[in-house]
């Protein structure tokens, strides 16, 4: 699977943040120094993460950042894509078609690994930052938002919209 620390740094901030449990914003150099993720690094994901609207920033003495949203609602997927990261497993171009595969042909694994980036993207679309911070079981939790269709309709568009044939991960 292709995610690189842009999404992982994204998650594990928003985690480190969201474990703070206050409303006061929080400074980022506080999320770097508990994470050791460089805080040039910080600053530019925040600025995403903002713009996506999953984080708010405080100026000024006493400044930082905090959650926009309580972290029951913020699906990881919703970070990830935040974060503008790619979530892949084939090595087309084009994320789950075949420009890029094997001479514009699928390869003969393009399913295996197809499938495998639905699901993945399927399972991250049903588990909540609050599920991460609370070490909760993510299969089962993942599991039951499915079964009461409870995951996000901004990830469930994302997924779709990275992984044409969504709706066969369910029967994967």
């Amino acid at each position: 699977m292709k995610l690189s620390t842009k999404g992982r740094y994204a998650v594990m901030a928003l985690a480190d943040l969201a474990a703070r449990q206050t409303q006061k914003p929080v400074p980022l150099a506080a999320i770097a120094a508990s994470q050791n993720i460089s805080q040039e690094y910080l600053e530019q994901l925040f600025a995403r993460l903002r713009r996506a609207g999953l984080v708010e920033s405080v100026r000024g003495p006493g400044g930082g950042y905090r959650l926009s949203r309580r972290p029951e609602d913020i699906f990881i997927i919703d970070i990830i894509r935040a974060a503008d990261e790619p979530l892949k497993v084939t090595r087309c171009a084009d994320g789950d078609g075949v420009q890029g595969c094997q001479n514009g042909e699928a390869c003969i694994t393009h399913e295996l690994w197809s499938s495998l980036s639905r699901q993945i993207c399927n399972f991250l679309s049903h588990i909540t930052l609050d599920d991460v911070i609370h070490r909760r079981n993510l299969a089962l939790a993942a599991e039951v938002r499915r079964a009461g269709s409870a995951g996000s309709r901004e990830a469930s568009e994302y997924c779709a919209q990275r992984c044409p044939h969504q709706g066969e991960a369910e029967s994967v």
